[in-house]
């Protein structure tokens, strides 16, 4: 029985892949095996395998839930509302202080794969059970203005209506971009930059 058990669960598995993930993997220059293993994890949980930004990604009904990734130093299972998680084990990396709702649990070998399956899966069942909940996120007027972006929203008040008449998110999406530089001179360079967009009623993506 438990042979007929293994053998369902592997047809079931199949049945769930999607080619798309077949030709990210056999392109895998590295942590191909990883990559390999939080996929068998991921569709143990019934979740519906896709291609998306490149990477896969893996959804539940709607909701987008986790996206595996890799980097030169590791690769991680990416939660994209992880901050809604409890974390028992306390294996949620938040990226940067600026990151709000995505959290990594990150691996740099196979092993540690393997081994944490079963916690994988339990974190898993909980971001499919909050799906349908949503982030708190920070408000604009909590993000830190650099110094560089105050200064010319002061010296043109054209830019300021325009920056004021942004969406939340693309106003965001300017000060992280701005306050990521660590330099006064980058910072500057990337508000210039910027202006025209800005000023246009345009995001940074747009």
């Amino acid at each position: 029985m438990a042979i007929l058990g293994s053998l369902f669960q592997s047809n079931q598995q199949m049945n769930k892949m999607n080619p798309r993930i077949d030709g990210f993997l056999r392109k895998a220059k590295k942590w191909r095996d990883e990559f390999e293993e939080l996929r068998m994890v991921c569709l143990d949980c019934g979740l519906t395998e896709e291609l998306k930004w490149g990477k896969p990604c893996y959804r539940y009904q709607e909701s987008n839930i986790v996206l595996i990734h890799g980097f030169k130093d590791y690769c991680a299972l990416l939660f994209f509302k992880g901050a809604l998680l409890k974390d028992p084990s306390g294996i949620l990396i938040q990226q940067t202080e600026n990151v709000q709702a995505v959290r990594q649990i990150r691996f740099t070998n196979l092993r540690d794969v393997v081994k944490m399956r079963p916690i994988l899966k339990a974190y898993i069942k909980e971001a499919k059970e909050k799906a349908g909940l949503e982030v708190s996120y920070k408000k604009t007027l909590e993000f830190a203005v650099p110094e560089e972006f105050e200064n010319r929203l002061v010296e043109s008040p054209a830019l300021k209506k325009a920056f004021d008449a942004l969406t939340p998110g693309r106003q965001r999406g300017y000060l992280l971009y701005f306050s990521a530089a660590k330099q006064s001179k980058t910072r500057e360079a990337r508000v210039e930059k910027c202006v025209p967009q800005i000023l246009n009623g345009k995001g940074l993506n747009d």
